[in-house]
Formats: C-alpha cells, structure tokens, sequence
C-alpha cells in the first residue's frame, strides 16, 4: 500500500505539472477496489482540485420549467411517455419562473437552471412560442436578480444556441449520460452524436458546455473511463457527475443503488482525467452517498446542485453550506476553466 501511494503522488505531482491521464493509465487505477485504496486515490484527486481548481465550490440551482410526457424513451427518466412516473405541465408561467430563481439566490445559489423535457426546442413547431417565452424568462432573471441563468432544453440548432448567447445565457447543460458505446443501451429515440452536435452548438455560439453523465446505469468501467475523455476532448467546461437514484416505474427503477466507495471512485477518476474543469455534485448524491456526501468533496468535487432535483428532493441548502464550512470550502461561482498547462 506504501509503494503504491507513492506511485500516486507522484501521478499527482504530473498531473498538476500538465501531464493528461491516458486512458490505460485511468483504467489500471480501476483495479484498486479497497475501501483504503480508494480513499488514497481520493486524496490525490483531492489535491489535483486544490492545485488546479481552488477552493470555491460552485453553487447552482435548478427548476423544471415544463415536466412529463416527454417523447424520449431515456431508461432512467420518470418523465419519458414512455414510462411515465411525474407530474405533467406545460411551460410555467415566467412569474412563476422568476420566484424560483430568487429563491434559489437567497438560498445561495449563484446559477439558476431552468430545465424542460423534451427532446430539445430544435423540434418544436415554428409557431412555437416556448423559445421566446424562455428567453423572457431569461432577460428577467438578469434584471431581477444577481444569479446567473443557464438553461437545459435539449437540442437547440446552431441559430437557437446564439439566441440563447445574446439573451444572456452563458452556460447550457446537455448531458451526455454515458459513453457512446453504452448509449444505445439506455435510450434508443435519439442518438449520442446527436447530443455531440448541441454540444458544439453551444461553444461555436460562445456558451459554456455544461455535460456530464450518471453512474451507476450498469456501464462498465470502460464506459465511465470514455465518457470523461469525451468530456475532455469536447473541452466541456462545467461537468455534472449524477449517481444513479432508481426510479419507480422506469426500465432502471429495479437496478441496485451505486456502493457510495464505487461512487467515490468515478469521481476521483474524473478529476484525474480532468483536472482544471468543474466537476459538479448533481442528482442522487444524497440518496446514495449519504453520511458519506463530505468525501466527495474530498475526491475531486468542486460544485454542487443545491435545493431539489427535477423530481427527487435534495436536502436543505443550510445542510449542504454548513457541510461546506466544516471541510474549509467556500460556496460561491467557481472560476471558468483555463486550459491546463503544457
């Protein structure tokens, strides 16, 4: 165990000098499965965060602006038509909308997401008025608050994802909940390329890429492995890390919960193989991590959703802001990331 740490730290010392995490490298880490050998992989991504990252940990917040029914067949979500198991509207009002995001600033948050089902605004009927409804809701939240307003809507053409710059937004979230070989495995309605291609929409428009994945799926360790390196090679700047919470009702709802060390485990790997990105603690990590939630961000974590998921519930933001007092870490709206040194 003594010569091993050290080979870690050394892993640590290159990458901080520059040095990228190949993927062999990542996936002989894999192999060390001991609670201990786990949580000495965790101190060193711990490190890899503190060189490249900092302190601040980016808080943001998120709403379900329009739920259910959704046309898409996602294996894990409550919304598909496909599986229904959650509420059905239509598009909140923006009044509605804007409550939400000031709630969400007096509770810390420094992003408000607004986030609708769907397979993306690119599919919507031009008589549409949903995409100019949002992007009201948008101009509000920028005269009426001091948070910042991203959005996840799905698919949006190249001309949408300017739209959406020059309304202000500056950050979008379109997962791309696995790797590309796993994909096919958990959704069969749209393709991985698919949510690649809004991906590149969003940065060719000047929009920070918000994307991650879930764990826990039944992907391999391969699968978590190139996913992280899709992220990387996507230059996503802001990478949500969901741990999956089984859902009722939906073709995942029967799969056993996420072991919280195995959990641990994909996070360091991430901030290994990502070293100066955002790394966000998003939907199952209290229903999976538990007592243990403190260690993720001990692992690499350097944001967090705060307050509820789209339909699962968090826990009260002054647990989440006093866990972060207590580790010595300051909420607030992390850094962009800068390209990391050669």
């Amino acid at each position: 165990m003594a010569a091993w740490e050290e080979e870690l730290t050394r892993l640590g010392d290159r990458i901080i000098a520059g040095e990228c995490l190949t993927r062999e490298q990542a996936l002989a880490l894999t192999h060390r499965t001991q609670p201990d050998e786990i949580l000495a992989l965790c101190a060193v991504a711990d490190r890899v965060r503190q060189a490249c990252c900092g302190s601040v940990v980016d808080l943001c917040s998120i709403t379900n602006v329009k739920s259910g029914a959704c046309s898409e067949n996602c294996s894990f979500c409550s919304q598909s038509a496909h599986h229904p198991n959650a509420p059905v509207y239509g598009l909140k009002p923006t009044a509605e909308i804007l409550a939400e995001a000031k709630a969400a600033e007096a509770a810390g948050a420094k992003r408000f997401c607004l986030v609708s089902q769907g397979r993306g605004l690119k599919y919507n009927s031009p008589k549409s008025q949903e995409f100019a409804q949002i992007l009201e809701a948008v101009a509000q939240i920028q005269s009426e608050t001091n948070v910042k307003p991203c959005c996840a809507l799905g698919e949006v053409t190249a001309e949408q994802a300017i739209a959406l710059r020059a309304a202000g937004v500056t950050r979008y979230n379109h997962n791309l909940e696995s790797s590309s070989a796993f994909y096919p495995q958990i959704v069969s309605t749209h393709t991985w390329q698919d949510r690649v291609e809004t991906i590149r929409n969003l940065k060719s428009a000047g929009i920070q890429a918000c994307s991650g994945g879930i764990i826990g799926m039944g992907e391999s360790w391969e699968d978590r492995i190139d996913l992280a390196l899709a992220l990387r090679e996507l230059d996503v700047e802001s990478i949500p890390i969901n741990l999956l919470n089984p859902r009722p009702g939906t073709p995942l709802g029967d799969r056993p919960k996420l072991d919280p060390y195995e959990a641990l485990h994909a996070i360091a790997l991430f901030r290994l193989l990502l070293p100066n990105r955002i790394l966000r603690y998003a939907g199952g990590r209290e229903a999976i991590m538990g007592e243990l939630q403190a260690l993720g961000l001990r692992a690499g974590i350097n944001a967090m959703l705060i307050g509820n998921y789209l339909t699962t519930l968090g826990q009260p933001p002054e647990a989440d802001h006093a866990m972060l007092t207590r580790l010595g870490l300051t909420g607030g709206d992390a850094p962009v990331p800068v390209p990391a040194a050669v």
